[in-house]
């Protein structure tokens, strides 16, 4: 998921950089592979959150809320861009990267406190 959020912001940072028909390749190339990165990670980490009996409707409410983001985002794309315009929109997304990349931190550092605990015993 690390590298999903480092692929992001380089999206962010390529975006920022020029509008030419280069810079939209490699930025979504970017976004691409960070946003199934992040998918992939975030899915799984999901199923270490329920119990086997939960397994069904939790993937189903996941699933759900994240087509539903999904299809919300990219149907308020072009409002937003023709609102706000290109770099604002992009500079606008780095707060929710940053969020993701303080999460991730956050678990890493609870992962290796519980692991030192358990080893302690």
């Amino acid at each position: 998921m690390l590298v999903g959020t480092v692929l992001s912001m380089f999206c962010v940072v390529v975006n920022l950089s020029g509008t030419d028909l280069t810079h939209f390749s490699i930025a979504l190339l970017m976004l691409g592979v960070g946003w199934n990165f992040l998918f992939v990670g975030g899915t799984t980490l999901l199923t270490e959150t329920y119990r086997v009996e939960e397994k069904a409707k939790t993937q189903a409410f996941n699933d759900f809320l994240m087509f539903a983001t999904i299809t919300a985002a990219s149907a308020s794309a072009g409002t937003l861009q023709y609102a706000f315009g290109w770099r604002t929109v992009n500079i606008g997304v780095t707060p929710v990267i940053a969020v993701v990349l303080i999460s991730l931190i956050w678990l890493k550092r609870r992962r290796q406190s519980t692991v030192s605990a358990l080893v302690s015993l």
